[in-house]
């Protein structure tokens, strides 16, 4: 499979099913120092608050704490682009796995201490990419 690029995020098709999706992108996350803060299922909310069918999709909040700390002590408000989020979502013949770009992210800030940290956030995320796909 080949990897997708977005200004603002990586990711790619696998040929696994929505919630084996889920479950190794956990994992995944979870190799490479990540917690999942929260885990927002799109899909249900969607059905709750507007009545509409929408497909299998959830997007997990991930943080590394140390690189969030060492990020939080060069940039106070920083929280307001934190977790990095990554969205798993049911498509025709599998899953789709996406993760923001933190350097594109972080690169708004224009706090140069801060690129060290998004080049390090995003080598991890590219390494839980590779670990889904297995």
């Amino acid at each position: 499979m080949v990897m997708q690029e977005k200004s603002y995020g990586f990711g790619q098709t696998v040929a696994i099913p929505f919630q084996e999706a889920v479950e190794r992108t956990n994992a995944a996350l979870k190799s490479e120092g990540f917690g999942v803060l929260c885990e927002i299922d799109v899909k249900k909310t969607m059905k709750e608050k507007l009545g509409v069918d929408f497909q299998p999709y959830v997007i997990l909040g991930a943080c590394n704490p140390p690189l969030a700390h060492q990020a939080l002590l060069a940039e106070p408000d920083l929280g307001l682009l934190l977790p990095c989020n990554v969205v798993v979502y049911e498509v025709e013949g599998g899953s789709m796995v996406q993760a923001m770009d933190p350097e594109s992210v972080l690169g708004i800030v224009g706090n140069p201490q801060l690129d060290v940290i998004a080049q390090q956030v995003k080598a991890r995320m590219r390494r839980v990419m590779e670990r889904v796909v297995g």
